[in-house]
């Protein structure tokens, strides 16, 4: 039987219903002190018929935040917060990893209590940071010392064993878009002289520290990993995206990792110059392909075999039900940015489910409704 994007995927011991994963997105609806709301909980009971949901972008530490209303987990009530969601996603029949987030130099001062950010380099983000007072320039971020660091991977490690209190099935490492780990691995971000800098190999240290540590609370078969070899996001760049992400991948093959999970191209332009099929086939185990998909382009990748999964970030901001309109070709519901970040249910928990006394006079008896064309979101998350 040909593969698609609704065929069960088995992944670490865990049966995915589909292929199809909900990326993970920030929306700014934790609250102050980064626990999970009620209003959380309904959003992603509602999204939980995707394969698997990577819940949004979670600080492993108060060091870590950079964005008002963001959840954490690095306390027990974060955990216990995080419990009644996981909850309602496996009452729904829904498995659901968290990612783990350390945003380096994307921050504030006014989000770290007067303490700069972090950084491999003191090399300030161009553009503003996101504060509770409104928008203001980044700061040059303070340069970690090499005895700072292994604090950092206990962090990391402390939200991964608060992880499994909260009953996620699995953890993604956050390593792209911009933030501390993914500071370390572009050559742009680090100009450190010592053993965290100047090679590849070097820049992933970190990476490497930081999965070696969560897979002493969580099997590498329950651990992914976010890449974004070129996206531009928080002012990044590399020197040689396509052959320092072939290294990174080919040594993260040997782990035995739930998925490599890669952003492919630039969130903004949804333009690509690096070969993805090359990298994809660095890394032995399962790929989710992320960026600009819609059902056409997913089927594809995933029957050729260019993609074991794939993650859908807008779609399943305006379609709690993305899984069944796809499947039956439904119309798919555009999103509305002006609610993407903050405040409460409108453009959060009201987008509703397509009708289910509509479907069989608007599904098509064969080809695919045209996608509204929209890409990923230029992720924070």
């Amino acid at each position: 039987m040909p593969l698609d994007l609704f065929t069960p995927f088995h992944l670490g011991g865990l049966t995915l219903a589909n292929r199809m994963v909900m990326a993970p997105m920030t929306r700014n609806r934790a609250d102050a002190d980064g626990c999970v709301p009620p209003l959380m909980v309904a959003h992603y009971r509602q999204r939980a018929t995707a394969g698997l949901i990577i819940a949004e972008s979670t600080t492993v530490s108060p060091q870590a935040v950079g964005y008002p209303f963001t959840p954490g987990l690095h306390t027990d009530a974060h955990a216990a917060s995080w419990r009644g969601l996981t909850d309602a996603v496996h009452q729904e029949g829904g498995r659901i990893f968290v990612q783990l987030q350390h945003c380096g130099r994307v921050s504030h001062p006014d989000l770290l209590n007067g303490q700069a950010p972090v950084a491999p380099s003191a090399l300030a983000p161009v553009g503003q940071a996101v504060t509770y007072t409104g928008p203001q320039d980044f700061v040059t971020p303070r340069a970690l010392e090499a005895a700072e660091l292994p604090e950092v991977v206990a962090q990391f490690r402390n939200a991964a064993e608060l992880a499994q209190q909260a009953a996620f099935d699995g953890i993604e490492v956050h390593a792209g878009n911009g933030y501390l780990i993914d500071q370390f691995l572009r050559d742009q971000t680090n100009h450190r002289p010592d053993a965290y800098g100047g090679s590849a190999a070097n820049r992933m240290r970190l990476l490497n520290e930081v999965l070696d540590a969560v897979c002493e609370q969580w099997p590498a078969e329950r651990v992914g990993v976010r890449l974004t070899p070129e996206n531009g996001f928080n002012s990044m760049s590399d020197s040689n995206p396509q052959g320092h992400f072939e290294y990174f991948l080919g040594q993260l093959s040997a782990r035995g990792l739930a998925y490599a999970h890669v952003v492919e191209g630039d969130t903004a332009t949804t333009t690509a110059s690096v070969d993805y099929r090359a990298l994809r086939a660095r890394f032995a185990g399962p790929y989710v392909a992320n960026n600009g998909y819609d059902l056409a382009r997913a089927q594809v990748a995933v029957s050729a075999g260019y993609a074991d999964l794939v993650a859908f970030g807008t779609p399943f901001v305006a379609n709690p039900d993305l899984v069944r309109r796809y499947r039956e070709h439904l119309p798919v519901a555009e999103a509305d940015p002006a609610t993407f970040y903050g405040g409460g249910e409108f453009g959060y928990t009201d987008y509703p489910s397509y009708p289910h006394d509509e479907a069989q006079t608007r599904a098509l008896d064969n080809g695919v409704l045209p996608h509204l064309a929209l890409w990923d979101l230029p992720q924070i998350g």
